[in-house]
């Protein structure tokens, strides 16, 4: 299965943070050679049977690798493909963002979590198990991270959906 994963708080080539050598040697070490990865903000592709799996080594292996430990969150690339294109084509990309988190599914409907988006400066859109669409008041604002890891109290990761729109284009779905 054709998978993405994405890094907590990577800025490849900066100082503190793993470098892709490490990253593409450390999914390796995970048993998925080959991986593939996409602009510099930790965002992986790889193939597996077994994402959970690669996934949790793949952690343990960049933090060996580089000395610098980082949560790693997958979702299969057909699912990420479906997000995109039931939202890609709307008229202000930038103010979404796509979060994935380790905690229960969300119910964007649900009166405490559009309270406390809101607190937030943005609101849920969509949700599935273990991701979250994120819409900001204001564009180029970033708050879907702080919000899912407050309503699920796991740590949680995000990207744009202009970036999620050029990833699903290049690699398909």
């Amino acid at each position: 299965m054709r998978c993405v994963a994405f890094m907590r708080n990577v800025n490849q080539g900066q100082r503190g943070h793993p470098s892709t050598s490490d990253i593409v040697a450390g999914f390796a070490d995970a048993g998925c050679p080959g991986v593939q990865t996409f602009q510099s903000n930790g965002t992986i592709l790889f193939d597996s049977d077994e994402p959970a799996s690669v996934v949790e080594q793949a952690a343990d292996a960049v933090a060996a690798r580089s000395g610098h430990a980082r949560e790693i969150l997958w979702i299969p690339l057909s699912e990420l493909g479906a997000v995109v294109d039931e939202h890609g084509g709307t008229p202000e990309p930038r103010r979404f963002e796509f979060t994935l988190h380790s905690g229960t599914r969300i119910d964007p409907h649900d009166a405490r979590v559009a309270s406390l988006a809101a607190e937030y400066r943005c609101s849920i859109v969509d949700a599935g198990q273990r991701w979250a669409l994120v819409r900001n008041e204001v564009e180029g604002e970033g708050h879907a991270t702080p919000v899912l890891e407050n309503l699920t109290g796991k740590r949680a990761t995000s990207r744009g959906l202009p970036t999620l729109i050029r990833l699903v284009a290049r690699f398909g779905s």
